[in-house]
C-alpha cells in the first residue's frame, strides 16, 4: 500500500518510501546484494585484519590452560591444607566471575538485537562468543551443586549451603518449600537450559549468516532476543537467588538480582574492552573498531562499571539500613566485622570514586591503552566484589577464621578460572571470523560518528 499525504493545496503526493535508521528507503535484495559486494570489496575487511588464524596464539592458549587447570588443583589442595568450606568458597567466585561475563554478554547481545543498534555491529561478535563459553561456569555448577549433594549425604548438612541440613529449625522449616535440593535441581537445570539454548543458537545463526549472507537471519535473531531478554531476566535474578543469596538463607534482598545483573553488565564490557584492545594493538581491525566504537563502549563501562554498579549497591544498604529489620541488617553487620570492613571500604572506593574519576574523561575512552588497563581494574573489582558476597560466609560461626595465610586459596581460585575462560575464549575468536561480515548493518557501523 501506497501512502499518501495531502498537500497545502489541496492535491496529493506519495509519500517518500519509509526510511531505517542509517539505510536510507527500506533495504531490498538488490540494494542488500549491492551491500555485500561493496562489504567484499572493502580491504579493511580483508584477511588477517578480521580473521585470526587457527593457530593464533596456540602457545598463549596453552600456557593459560595449564595455568588455570593448575590454579584449580592448587584450589582443591587448599581444601586440604586449610578448610574445604574456604575452599569450595573460592571455587564458587572463580566460577560466578566467569558465569557474570557470560551471562553480560548474553544480555548485551540480545539487547542490541532487540533494538536493532547500528553502532556496536562490529564488536558483537565478541559478545557472541564471549556468551557461547557459559558451558564453562555451568560445568562448575554442578561440580559445586555435586559437593553440596555429597556433603549432606554424607554428613548431614552441606559445606556452604547452610540451609542443607538434618536440623533446619523453625525458619528454615518455614522457607523449605523452596530452598531443597530436589527443586534447586530442577531450578538450576531451567537456567541452564534457557541460557544454553539463547546463547548456542544465537551465536549459531549469527555464523550461520557470515557462510550464507541470508539477511532474513538478522530478523530471527531479533525475534529470538526480544523473548530471550525476558527469560534471561527471570532466570538471572533467581539463579542470583539459589547461589549466592541463600549462602545466608536469613537473609533477603529484593534488589539481589538487579545488584548481581550490574557486575555482570560490567564484566562482560570489561571484558569485551579488554579483547579488542588486544587485537587493536596486534594490528587487527584496523579501520573497522575505531575510536569512535571505543568512545561507545567506554560510555558504557562507565555507566555499568562505577555507577550503576554503585546505584544499586547504595540502594540496596539504604533501604535495608532504613528498615532495621534483622535478618537483613545482620548480613551488613557481619561485614564490618573480622576484617572485611576493610574490603568493604575498598570497593566504596575502588569499585566507585576511582573509575567515576577516570572513566568520565573522553580521552580514557578514546585511548585503547588505557581503555583496557580500566577494564582490567574493574574486572579485578568483580572478583572482590564476589569474594566479599560468598568468602564470608565460609568462616560463619568459627571463633578462630583463617588468616591471611589462606588468601593463597583465593587468588589462585580465581586466577585458575579466569585463565581457562581465557584460553576457551582465544580459541573461539580464531575460529570464526572476528564481526559478523554480512549483517546488513555493518556498513552503517563503519561510518558511525560520535558526537558527546
Amino acid at each position: 500500500m501506497i501512502r499518501i499525504e495531502k498537500n497545502y493545496d489541496g492535491t496529493v503526493t506519495p509519500a517518500p518510501s519509509p526510511a531505517k535508521h542509517g539505510e536510507g528507503p527500506v533495504m531490498t535484495d538488490d540494494l542488500y546484494e549491492k551491500r555485500l559486494a561493496a562489504l567484499a570489496a572493502n580491504p579493511a575487511l580483508q584477511g588477517e585484519n578480521v580473521r585470526l588464524p587457527e593457530s593464533a596464539g596456540a602457545g598463549i592458549r596453552g600456557g593459560l590452560a595449564v595455568v588455570g587447570v593448575g590454579c584449580l588443583a592448587l584450589t582443591a589442595l587448599g581444601a586440604v591444607v586449610h578448610s574445604p568450606t574456604h575452599a569450595l568458597a573460592s571455587f564458587e567466585v572463580a566460577v560466578f566471575t566467569v558465569l557474570a561475563i557470560c551471562l553480560g554478554s548474553l544480555f548485551f547481545t540480545m539487547l542490541f538485537q532487540a533494538i536493532n543498534a547500528y553502532w556496536p555491529v562490529t564488536f558483537r561478535r565478541q559478545l557472541e562468543q564471549a556468551a557461547g563459553l557459559i558451558w564453562l561456569p555451568l560445568l562448575g555448577m554442578v561440580a559445586v551443586v555435586l559437593i553440596e549433594l555429597f556433603s549432606s549425604l554424607f554428613t548431614g548438612h552441606g559445606v556452604l549451603f547452610q540451609w542443607l541440613t538434618e536440623d533446619p529449625g523453625y525458619l528454615l522449616e518455614k522457607k523449605s518449600g523452596y530452598l531443597n535440593l530436589g527443586f534447586l535441581l530442577v531450578r538450576f537445570a531451567i537456567y541452564a537450559g534457557i541460557w544454553l539454548f539463547l546463547a548456542r543458537s544465537i551465536l549459531s545463526m549469527s555464523l550461520e549468516q557470515d557462510a550464507t549472507g541470508n539477511r532474513m537471519l538478522t530478523r530471527a535473531i531479533r525475534r529470538r532476543a526480544s523473548w530471550g531478554i525476558l527469560a534471561f531476566a527471570l532466570t538471572v535474578a533467581f539463579a542470583s537467588f539459589d547461589f549466592l543469596m541463600s549462602l545466608d538463607f536469613r537473609f533477603f534482598s529484593t534488589m539481589w538480582g538487579v545488584y548481581f545483573f550490574a557486575g555482570a553488565a560490567m564484566s562482560a564490557l570489561a571484558v569485551t574492552t579488554i579483547t579488542f584492545s588486544v587485537l587493536r594493538l596486534t594490528g587487527r581491525l584496523t579501520g573497522i573498531v575505531t575510536d569512535e566504537h571505543y568512545h561507545d563502549l567506554g560510555k558504557l563501562l562507565f555507566a555499568f562499571g562505577a555507577c550503576f554498579w554503585a546505584y544499586i549497591a547504595f540502594s540496596q544498604y539504604f533501604l535495608i539500613w532504613y528498615s532495621n529489620i534483622p535478618e537483613e541488617t545482620a548480613y551488613y553487620v557481619y561485614r564490618q566485622e573480622g576484617g572485611w570492613q576493610v574490603l568493604s571500604m575498598i570497593l566504596v572506593i575502588g569499585h566507585f570514586i576511582i573509575p567515576f574519576m577516570i572513566l568520565i574523561s573522553r580521552k580514557v575512552k578514546r585511548n585503547v591503552l588505557l581503555a583496557a588497563v580500566m577494564a582490567a581494574y574493574l574486572l579485578i573489582f568483580q572478583v572482590l566484589d564476589l569474594t566479599w558476597i560468598i568468602r564470608p560466609m565460609a568462616y560463619v560461626g568459627v571463633e578462630n577464621p583463617a588468616g591471611p595465610g589462606s588468601w593463597w586459596i583465593d587468588v589462585v581460585a580465581s586466577v585458575g578460572g579466569l585463565a581457562l575462560f581465557a584460553s576457551f575464549l582465544m580459541r573461539a575468536l580464531a575460529s570464526a571470523p572476528l564481526i559478523p561480515m554480512k549483517d546488513p548493518r555493518l556498513a552503517t557501523t563503519l561510518e558511525h560518528k560520535n558526537y558527546v
